[in-house]
């Protein structure tokens, strides 16, 4: 999966089309990502103990990694591909402007 945890995206599907967030967790295993602030949804919650209030709690829920594209700092919403350095590590780069990610 080409986009990880802490990444801006901007969401390309859906009733959030249009929105930036931060991913503020990656799930590879089911192909999706959550973004801050995106894709909300009203939860019941039920008070489980003493400490925890029960009612009506907003739930970041997950999207499908598809439906969402990296943000370069250049050039805005690009696809993400991948070139070796020097020491011969993979980095992210922008298939834009070819800037590193």
């Amino acid at each position: 999966m080409r986009i990880h945890k802490g990444d801006r995206v901007q969401v390309l599907q859906g009733k959030d089309r249009g929105k930036i967030g931060e991913v503020m967790r990656a799930i590879p295993t089911e192909q999706k990502v959550i973004v801050e602030g995106v894709n909300i949804a009203k939860r019941h919650q039920r008070a489980t103990n003493a400490t925890m209030q029960g009612g009506i709690i907003d739930k970041d829920m997950p999207l499908h990694v598809s439906s969402v594209a990296l943000v370069c700092s250049q050039c805005g919403p690009t696809r993400v591909g991948y070139r070796r350095d020097e020491q011969g590590r993979k980095t992210r780069v922008c298939k834009k402007c070819g800037g590193q990610l």
